[in-house]
């Protein structure tokens, strides 16, 4: 099950008046004061949503609160929750499998269970009104620094495409936060728990595929170096 928990703003965004009278199908009492309380189960996938206005349009950042794994959804329909959710979904495993492919972890992806246990589990969806304090944190970050690379270029990503670039780079940022010891990476994170919760794999093929991630990651460094200093 899909949880987005949403921002004042968020909440706001998804939110339509007619006639006078405001229209929402946030809900304002979730379960539980903090999404880590609820009582939903391991396989509830937990988002933070926030919005912001960028030229003028609508600008959705989506953040996973447990991989810190997000996304930024540009020119968005305002309150057209079924829109989002299609987007949503097609971007985040668009992004993974992309990543799962230059990075050669396939091998530990079995595509057609992988991608049944995805859709059945992320069937439903539920929208509460409730704040995250560690994950906004990393959400406002990421906004200012959307906000300040729209105004370097000009414009909005103009597609699907270009802004899953965007969401890669911020995903291969280092970041840290309370629950963990030391820095981590949003996009290994999320990897990471995409093969535990729909691949069915161990923590052994989990090591053995961070660790084929990484010494992609050493290759591509090393070239690059190459490439630079010819």
């Amino acid at each position: 099950m899909l949880i987005f928990n949403c921002s004042e703003a968020a909440s706001k965004f998804f939110s339509r008046v007619h006639k006078g009278k405001t229209f929402s199908l946030i809900d304002s009492t979730p379960p539980s004061p903090t999404p880590e309380e609820d009582e939903i189960g391991d396989s509830a996938e937990q988002w933070l949503v926030h919005a912001i206005t960028v030229q003028r349009k609508h600008v959705l950042l989506v953040i996973h609160i447990k991989t810190r794994y997000c996304m930024v959804f540009a020119d968005a329909k305002k309150a057209d929750v079924e829109a989002f959710i299609e987007r949503f979904s097609e971007r985040w495993i668009y992004g993974l499998m992309r990543h799962a492919g230059q990075y050669d972890v396939l091998q530990w992806v079995k595509d057609e269970p992988m991608m049944q246990r995805f859709e059945e589990g992320n069937r439903e969806y539920r929208f509460y009104k409730r704040r995250h304090r560690g994950a906004q944190k990393h959400i406002d970050e990421i906004a200012w620094f959307f906000q300040d690379c729209a105004a370097q270029w000009g414009t909005l990503p103009p597609d699907e495409y270009s802004a899953g670039r965007f969401d890669a780079q911020m995903n291969d940022t280092p970041r840290s936060d309370k629950t963990r010891k030391g820095y981590y990476f949003p996009i290994e994170e999320m990897m990471a728990h995409l093969l535990q919760l729909y691949c069915g794999c161990d923590e052994q093929a989990v090591q053995a595929a961070r660790d084929r991630c990484k010494a992609v990651q050493r290759e591509i460094y090393e070239l690059e170096r190459q490439l630079r200093q010819e």
